[in-house]
């Protein structure tokens, strides 16, 4: 039975939505996750990294909404989507600092 599910629920979640909804997922569960245990504990930097990573994640989705139509031209455009929110959460890259600092920040001020 678990061996099923693990097949079916991804491919009704590809049928329900497709490629923007699993992406959009990939960049939502998790983080929104951690964002959760990190207001639990006591240590700031989780919390300065999860909320760098959705100020970085609202510029995006932003950005992102504003350019939709360019989407369609991009090859294999949510699965870059997908790379991309990885590299910005994952621990031993921690893009979103990477991001924030490099883009963001400076746009900002």
């Amino acid at each position: 039975f678990l061996r099923c599910s693990c097949i079916l629920l991804p491919a009704i979640i590809f049928m329900i939505g497709g490629e923007k909804l699993i992406s959009d997922l990939v960049g939502f569960l998790y983080p929104a996750y951690m964002s959760f245990k990190a207001i639990d504990s006591v240590d700031n930097a989780d919390n300065a990294q999860w909320l760098t990573y959705w100020t970085v994640f609202a510029v995006f989705s932003i950005l992102e909404s504003t350019a939709s139509f360019l989407t369609s031209f991009i090859p294999f455009y949510f699965y870059i989507k997908i790379g991309f929110f990885l590299w910005l959460y994952h621990p031993k890259f921690m893009g979103a600092q990477l991001v924030y600092n490099d883009v963001i920040r400076p746009i900002l001020l």
